[in-house]
């Protein structure tokens, strides 16, 4: 596996990021270290949680296979944000929030540091100042290396950046958006502020929730019983059925699974490779809950789709944008 840097940072890390929230949810402890173990035999060494994942299942079962490493030989990310307990501040990005979470997080892992400690989402009820200047603390402190951010607008992250540049803070050197075949929205506004603060990109969703594996084609009514896309429809998740079954994504899927065929390579591999050659882009996250899926996910790497293939799918996946991106477009 490749090595790109995160952003303009000297941090390497490898092209594909392994996702750890389905970590103690629909993986076993067991099988999520041969998942670990696997990833790791191929070259990666990116490894993306969330102290919510589980309720910080996923964070203790990293810590657990953690033990017999080498801690240095690994980037491992998580977040703070959402709510960790039922009192009034456990939840957001207010110091207070943002010291428990960061000291709950070096527990479950059993780690002295962070490599990548990112918030999850933008919190409206906590002055900016007070949530930049924390993640500052804690990377002058050695606890958190670098910082980022998932789930913000284009105005939000630049707002962001500009404000700790302004007070000699550390700025966000990474962003985890929502980013697919499906999901291209970010490439309105989000891509170029990442592209001139030098921010890296690392993908959630890169397959959203297997919609792009091949495994849902025209014809169908519904989801296979007990898939992703099945659990999403029943809870109200934004992968849900009726989000996305309709004439632009299965006019997409017959592209990807033409394109597939072409290549020899399996659905979910050339929409992975699609958003791992992105502008911007550092490393898709590829989040498996079987190590059949991990190593069909790890053949996204070691290659490159032609430029007419791409754009087959990029012409395939458009959406036009609205206003004012469609006349600044």
């Amino acid at each position: 596996m490749n090595y790109r840097q995160l952003g303009r940072t000297g941090l390497r890390v490898s092209e594909l990021c392994l996702g750890a929230m389905t970590f103690g949810r629909e993986s076993t402890s067991a099988d999520s270290f041969r998942m670990l173990d696997r990833f790791v035999d191929v070259g990666g060494n990116f490894i993306d949680t969330a102290d919510v994942y589980g309720n910080g299942t996923s964070e203790e079962i990293i810590g657990q296979w953690l033990v017999d490493k080498n801690r240095d030989d690994y980037v491992i990310a998580t977040k703070v944000r959402f709510r960790m307990g039922d009192g009034p501040n456990d939840i957001g990005l207010s110091r207070k929030h943002i010291l428990a979470g960061v000291e709950g997080s070096l527990r479950r892992m059993g780690t002295e540091y962070i490599d990548l400690y990112q918030i999850h989402m933008w919190d409206a009820h906590t002055p900016l100042e007070e949530t930049l200047g924390t993640l500052d603390t804690l990377v002058r402190s050695g606890k958190v290396r670098y910082i980022g951010a998932s789930n913000v607008s284009g105005w939000m992250l630049q707002k962001a950046i500009d404000l700790s540049h302004a007070n000699g803070w550390e700025a966000f050197c990474c962003l985890q958006p929502l980013y697919n075949l499906l999901d291209r929205s970010i490439e309105w506004e989000l891509i170029q502020v990442c592209q001139n603060e030098g921010v890296g990109v690392i993908p959630w969703s890169p397959l959203r929730g297997g919609w792009l594996t091949g495994k849902y084609r025209r014809g169908m009514q519904a989801p296979p019983e007990g898939t992703r896309v099945d659990t999403a429809t029943q809870r109200g998740w934004s992968e849900k059925w009726d989000e996305y079954a309709n004439e632009r994504t299965w006019n997409l899927v017959d592209t990807l699974l033409e394109v597939a065929e072409q290549t020899g390579k399996s659905p979910a591999q050339v929409a992975l490779n699609w958003v791992l050659h992105r502008p911007a882009v550092t490393a898709p996250i590829i989040g498996a809950r079987t190590l059949e899926q991990l190593e069909d996910n790890l053949g996204a790497a070691g290659w490159e789709l032609d430029n007419e293939l791409c754009q087959r799918l990029e012409e395939a996946s458009y959406i036009q944008p609205p206003y004012p991106y469609n006349w600044l477009d």
